[in-house]
């Protein structure tokens, strides 16, 4: 399954509900981009209403080094006529759906990617406003030149490419895996109830989500609906 599709018409992003046998309570995992167009971030929010509870993404803390790692996707929506904007808790949070921060602290995250090799880790630093500035300049039409998309049950080859390569390694794994153990409490002390529980996270965590609680606790997709995350002009 694709959760997100490029093409020269649009970009979308596929939202997975994930269920298992013999228990009420399902996932739905909203797989987000951090710019997009105001009306994606308004039709998942109108999702998220219908949610009992929202495990969202979004590192806790400050550090200068990850405030500029984030200028890669600052930069695009202060250019009004890109039509877009960054993805925020004002945005997206309806009012009264209770919600959880499972992620790292800013000071964590850092931390991994400072473990890399110090020219690599210098190297994010540097490219990460030039990012930035491109999206601002291209707008919505910038998606169309990075690869964007993501499976969720990636092919062997893709997988050992992933797990191969160390940056993307230092940016998911401790996240990943701090995003499981609260799934894991969660399905734990809610499993018997109806509850339906809204996964929102990047894109590039949903591999790790999907596998995780099809691993852990025999969860799988049986529904996906397509979201419109921007039309290119």
């Amino acid at each position: 399954m694709q959760i997100i599709e490029v093409t020269g018409y649009a970009v979308r992003s596929a939202v997975i509900t994930l269920r298992r046998r013999g228990t009420p309570m399902e996932f739905v995992v909203f797989p987000m981009l951090h710019i997009a167009s105001p009306t994606f971030y308004k039709q998942v929010r109108l999702r998220l209403a219908a949610c009992d509870l929202v495990v969202m993404e979004g590192i806790r803390g400050r550090s200068a080094a990850a405030s500029t790692l984030t200028l890669a996707y600052r930069f695009a929506p202060r250019r009004s006529r890109n039509g877009l904007r960054e993805q925020s808790d004002d945005l997206l949070l309806p009012a009264g759906v209770p919600v959880c921060h499972p992620d790292v602290t800013a000071a964590e995250a850092v931390a991994d990617l400072k473990a890399l090799p110090r020219s690599t880790y210098l190297l994010m630093l540097l490219a990460a406003p030039v990012m930035g500035l491109v999206f601002a300049l291209r707008g919505p039409r910038a998606f169309l030149d990075e690869d964007l998309e993501v499976d969720d049950l990636p092919t062997t080859l893709r997988a050992e490419l992933i797990a191969d390569d160390p940056v993307a390694r230092a940016m998911t794994d401790r996240r990943d895996l701090r995003l499981l153990d609260a799934l894991d409490e969660i399905h734990a002390r809610h499993h018997a109830e109806a509850l339906r529980v809204a996964v929102v996270y990047g894109a590039g965590h949903v591999p790790a989500i999907v596998a995780g609680l099809r691993q852990r606790h025999g969860y799988r997709p049986r529904d996906a609906e397509w979201l419109t995350v921007c039309v290119p002009e």
